[in-house]
């Protein structure tokens, strides 16, 4: 799989609730190489040294253009949120293994999002699509302002339900509350995570309980985002892994989430 390093041209970003932003750059060359559960490593101050490090971000969304989803939280994304349409941003990509695709007995899949989890997960769900699974999504925010319409996962017939902590969307409580919408079939059922590690962890226990087959989706703070620098390792059942290289995707029952 080829990577690419180019600059791209910004046609939008914008945000999609009070917390989340969207970016869609024009990069034709680059879509058509990402497969769900891939990172593009982004220059976010082209003008000096700080941010030094560039910053991972999940590809949300790979057709013509490609689209990432990100929070504003640190001086590199608020840097980000900051750039207007024309601007030219320097992208590295696409990094990472991908997600595998369910076994051919799957009917049910069911994708686990917890916040800005929730970014691999749409690019997944165009292509789960196409094979007529029963899609559905269990998400879990904080509150309202961690909860955006998810229109282009209704339109991909995907099976929304959310929890929030405060009650203020959805059922109040974690994520795990809506575990009651997976069908408990191993064979035929099939996870797909990405969120917090407590979150993750709930989840494998009950993959795990249930003998469910899934993946998940790591993150972590990334320096190279090319396996060099060892510094995003994460513990797994068979040793330290790195999750831009060896990863983001790993089997659900791989990773020991602590």
């Amino acid at each position: 799989m080829e990577k690419i390093q180019n600059k791209y041209k910004v046609l939008v970003n914008e945000k999609l609730s009070p917390q989340y932003w969207r970016m869609v750059f024009d990069a034709p060359d680059l879509a058509g190489e990402v497969n769900p559960g891939q990172f593009v490593h982004i220059r976010t101050d082209d003008q000096g040294l700080q941010p030094f490090f560039r910053r991972p971000f999940s590809v949300y969304r790979a057709q013509k253009y490609v689209e990432i989803f990100y929070d504003a939280i640190g001086p590199g994304t608020r840097l980000l949120s900051l750039k207007k349409k024309g601007d030219i941003i320097d992208v590295l990509g696409p990094l990472g293994t991908p997600f595998a695709l369910p076994p051919a007995s799957t009917k049910q899949v069911v994708l686990i999002a917890g916040g800005i989890g929730i970014a691999p997960m749409l690019i997944l769900s165009d292509v789960l699509k196409k094979k007529k699974y029963d899609l559905v999504l269990l998400f879990g925010g904080r509150d309202r302002g961690h909860v955006y319409p998810m229109k282009e996962f209704k339109d991909n017939g995907v099976k929304v339900h959310i929890a929030t902590d405060d009650g203020s969307v959805g059922i109040k409580g974690r994520v795990s509350v809506l575990f009651d919408k997976i069908n408990k079939d191993p064979s035929s059922t099939f996870i797909y995570t990405c969120g917090p590690n407590p979150m993750m962890k709930a989840v494998q226990v009950f993959a795990v309980q249930h003998h469910i087959p899934g993946q998940a989706a790591c993150e972590e703070i990334m320096a190279c985002a090319l396996g060099a620098c060892l510094g995003c390792s994460i513990e797994t059942k068979h040793g330290f892994k790195t999750v831009c290289y060896d990863g983001p995707a790993f089997d659900l029952d791989e990773v020991k989430f602590h």
